[in-house]
């Protein structure tokens, strides 16, 4: 059950409420978040909802049978849309395309991927100055002042910054410096990270594990949620099976059956998702047909050169030609709704 408290709720309205909750055995969770007060309210009991919706103080009450609540479509309807400012916005009617290399490397590379998206017309770019890698021998990131280079460079040219943070002790030096903190697949559920991403005013982007189900994916965003923190995406980025073909298996299906669960917008990562360039053209496409919100690739000048997966990245002229594909095919999903 969901609760959602009226903005000047007094405190013996709400003192009211739980007792009321209590006497049917329910335990009460409060949530304050940038939008909205909300009860979550857990108890197996049924009761007629309209003896807690009418009380004082209660905006609106709705049952949610799910075990994720906050973030479940059966009490928000209405799709969330997250504005990142100056008219950049990401969820259903506002689809985002975000590229960039896989680990920032160097002033020379950031301007040239930022020239890149100025040209398409992109505005969010995604990079690593923290990379979590397989080996402790491979490059692993640039760090903080990297990422004050980048936040430099790319606020003069109107770009927003779309990045990994690892660790909960990252996130105040890296607060200012980003307009989207990325939860990578490994740090999928380390709660002690999202519960601390909760309490940020900043948008989060929350990757799938690498073995890890949707609904644990969507319990790894109530985390978030619940700990205050509204501004939440998911990202498809493919799971580890048996197939080695390719790095990952890219789950389409998931695109669909997300957007039907929960109210938060939904990225496609077919990068990682696939891992090897040639197939990233077709599975960014297929994903947007499949309802994704935006579609957040890795771009390169010159990938061989690479620091990091260099074997799915995009150069410049095939980032190109996918943000126009891309744009196209959004354009014809939405003339066959």
């Amino acid at each position: 059950m969901i609760i959602q408290l009226e903005k000047d709720i007094a405190a013996p309205q709400l003192a009211a409420l739980q007792q009321k909750l209590a006497d049917i055995n329910y335990q009460t969770n409060q949530i304050n978040t940038q939008f909205g007060d909300y009860i979550v309210g857990i108890g197996k009991r049924d009761f007629d909802i309209r003896a807690i919706g009418t009380l004082d103080g209660v905006r609106d009450i709705h049952k949610v049978s799910d075990a994720y609540k906050l973030v479940s479509k059966k009490w928000k309807v209405k799709d969330t849309v997250i504005d990142l400012g100056d008219g950049v916005n990401i969820g259903t009617g506002h689809f985002q395309m975000m590229a960039g290399p896989c680990s920032i490397e160097s002033e020379e590379q950031i301007n040239d991927t930022i020239q890149l998206l100025k040209a398409n017309n992109i505005k969010i770019m995604r990079g690593g100055v923290y990379k979590p890698r397989s080996s402790p021998y491979s490059f692993r990131g640039l760090g903080i002042d990297g990422l004050k280079l980048w936040h430099q460079l790319a606020k003069e040219a109107g770009i927003k910054i779309i990045t990994e943070v690892m660790m909960s002790e990252q996130i105040e030096a890296m607060y200012d410096y980003v307009d989207i903190f990325q939860v990578g697949a490994r740090n999928s559920q380390n709660f002690n990270l999202l519960d601390a991403l909760g309490k940020v005013d900043k948008p989060v982007l929350l990757k799938r594990g690498i073995s890890g189900t949707l609904n644990e994916l969507l319990q790894a965003a109530e985390y978030i949620f619940s700990n205050g923190n509204e501004k939440i995406m998911l990202c498809e980025r493919g799971i580890r099976s048996y197939e080695t073909a390719y790095r990952n298996t890219f789950d389409i299906n998931a695109i669909a059956i997300l957007k039907e669960k929960t109210h938060l917008p939904v990225i496609a990562d077919p990068s990682h998702g696939i891992g090897l360039r040639a197939y990233i053209e077709p599975i960014a496409l297929a994903s947007i047909m499949a309802g994704a919100d935006g579609v957040i690739f890795e771009a390169h000048h010159t990938p061989e050169k690479a620091f990091s997966d260099g074997q799915q990245t995009l150069n410049n002229e095939q980032a190109s030609n996918l943000f126009r594909k891309m744009r196209r095919t959004y354009m014809l999903r939405e003339e066959l709704k």
